[in-house]
């Protein structure tokens, strides 16, 4: 057989593997609406298990849709970071009839063919937390412009009297990814005219072995003692940003950003390794999604779901839900993660990091 045979082999196995696991909990037939009154509701992530993705926004999405909808039958979910994967995925659930999609797109640009085909077959598409190509009907997300400025105004209030002046490193994610560029974008806004930047990349496959190899090469091209901080897009690229920077014994270690409030991050914003993540309550966003992809299924409007309106490279005025984020430092850990009930003091404080949480209020 020849080396492409067996990659494309491999691509439906895994997709066969994937929606096995799920097939039970889905399927209607080409509008059906899943007997009863429900539908039938398919969700694409670009992440399971441990990711975010997995973590949190999977089972607030199966919640929601079986708050909303009794009749509906569980959400058949699919989670893979491989783009090529979650093509064949997406055209596996158009093959079996889902009455409507929720799609978190590993790659926009790749995808786009198999959302117009749903398009073709009557089924709506939800862009969820990044913007889909393509006929789309509706997109909830997080204000990254917002995400970023949050990342930028915490990284210079920790840099202090360096803030003018300084020299950083920007550590963005993947080109493929249009959240990354907005989250620069928003970075930028308040970082031009402030710092210097050293070094900027832009992180293939938001991979943390590539942004450690990157910053790797940051403290060797800029000297170790010369970097004054590093705006780290997410908290997995920070935490290859401050593995890197220990590696090369880089003391005191400079500020680092994050995003996702990763209970990782959370440990080492308390242990000091780390200064701040952005957290983004993704309960409000699985919700929104959630009521509009219910809306669509049925024939309804999404105009009292959707408050803003944006434009893909594909589609203009997308109606839009655009969520508000919170920064999160040592010092508002248990008003934003605790209160919120993401993470309990006893998850957060490890053994090794009771000292630490004492310093910092977390458990007294």
């Amino acid at each position: 057989m020849k080396p492409s045979s067996l990659s494309r082999l491999s691509v439906a196995v895994v997709v066969a593997v994937g929606l096995s696991l799920v097939g039970a909990c889905g399927g209607g037939g080409g509008g059906a609406g899943g007997g009863d009154g429900g539908i039938t509701v398919g969700v694409l992530l670009p992440g399971g298990g441990a990711s975010r993705f997995g973590q949190f926004d999977k089972p607030l999405i199966e919640k929601k849709l079986k708050e909303l909808c009794a009749d509906c039958p569980a959400p058949s979910v699919a989670a893979t970071p491989d783009p090529a994967v979650q093509r064949q995925q997406l055209e596996s659930m158009i093959t079996r009839g889902v009455d409507v999609l929720i799609i978190a797109a590993v790659d926009p640009a790749l995808l786009r063919p198999s959302v117009e085909e749903a398009h073709r077959a009557g089924i709506p598409v939800v862009a969820y937390d990044r913007l889909a190509e393509g006929p789309i009907s509706g997109y909830v997300t997080f204000d990254g412009a917002e995400v970023g400025r949050l990342q930028g105004e915490g990284l210079l209030k920790a840099m202090g009297d360096k803030a003018e002046g300084g020299q950083i490193v920007m550590m963005n994610g993947a080109t493929i990814d249009p959240n990354a560029g907005w989250y620069k974008r928003g970075a930028l806004s308040v970082l031009n005219g402030k710092v210097r930047i050293g070094k900027s990349y832009d992180t293939v496959g938001w991979r943390p072995e590539n942004a450690y190899a990157n910053m790797t090469g940051a403290i060797a091209a800029l000297g170790p003692d010369t970097i004054d901080g590093v705006l780290a897009a997410n908290d997995s690229l920070g935490g290859a940003v401050i593995s890197a920077l220990n590696a090369r014994k880089v003391r005191p270690l400079p500020p680092v950003t994050g995003q996702d409030a990763d209970l990782v991050a959370a440990q080492r914003i308390v242990k000091g390794d780390q200064y701040m993540t952005v957290y983004k309550p993704f309960k409000r966003q699985a919700d929104a999604a959630v009521k509009m992809a219910v809306a669509l299924g049925r024939g309804d409007p999404v105009d009292s779901i959707a408050t803003d309106t944006v434009d893909s490279p594909t589609t203009k005025d997308v109606p839009a839900v655009l969520l508000p984020s919170v920064s999160v430092t040592v010092g508002n850990i248990k008003d934003t993660l605790v209160k919120d009930g993401v993470y309990t003091i006893d998850q957060i404080c490890t053994p090794n990091l009771r000292s630490a949480c004492d310093k910092a209020g977390l458990t007294r």
